[in-house]
C-alpha cells in the first residue's frame, strides 16, 4: 500500500492548498481504484475540503474561525488556562478540534474524486509560521 508524507511550510493562520501534491501521489501510485486518508501530524492545525476557485472562500474562512475562536489574551478568553505557548496556542487546539485532522477522499480512475471546485487545504491556525507534516495513505 502506497504511502508517504508530505511537508508543508505555513506563513502563519490561513489556509495552504496541496492539491496538486496529493494528486501526483495517487497518480504515481498506479493505483486506480481506493481510498486515499490524508492525516495530519499536528494538534494546532488541521484539514479541509473547501472550495479552490474564489480566494475569498479562504480569506472568509479564516475571519471566521479568528471572530469564532480569539486569541487567549481577548478578554472573552479568560476561561483559558493553558497559556504557557502563547496566546495563540490554545485557541489553534479548539479550532483543530472543530475541524478535522483526517480525511478520506475516493480514487476513481486512477484520480482523486473531488468535486470541480474541491480542494485540499491545511489549516494552519498558529500565529507563527510552522513547518507541518501530512501522511497520505492509499488503499
Amino acid at each position: 500500500m502506497p504511502q508517504t508524507t508530505l511537508t508543508l511550510r505555513t506563513r502563519g493562520p490561513g489556509l495552504v492548498e496541496f492539491t496538486d501534491r496529493a494528486a501526483a501521489f495517487v497518480r504515481a501510485s498506479g493505483v486506480t481504484e481506493g481510498l486515499l486518508t490524508i492525516f495530519v501530524r499536528h494538534t494546532s492545525c488541521s484539514l479541509l475540503i473547501q472550495e479552490n476557485a474564489d480566494p475569498d472562500v479562504r480569506a472568509d474562512l479564516d475571519a471566521f474561525f479568528r471572530r469564532l475562536v480569539p486569541l487567549a489574551d481577548d478578554p472573552s478568553m479568560r476561561w483559558i488556562t493553558h497559556t504557557t505557548e502563547g496566546p495563540d496556542d490554545m485557541p489553534a487546539h479548539i479550532k483543530a478540534a472543530l475541524t478535522a485532522v483526517s480525511l478520506g477522499v475516493p480514487v476513481m480512475g486512477g484520480r482523486l474524486a473531488l468535486g470541480a471546485w474541491q480542494g485540499l487545504y491545511l489549516f494552519e491556525h498558529r500565529a507563527a509560521p510552522h513547518s507541518r507534516q501530512i501522511v497520505l495513505h492509499l488503499a
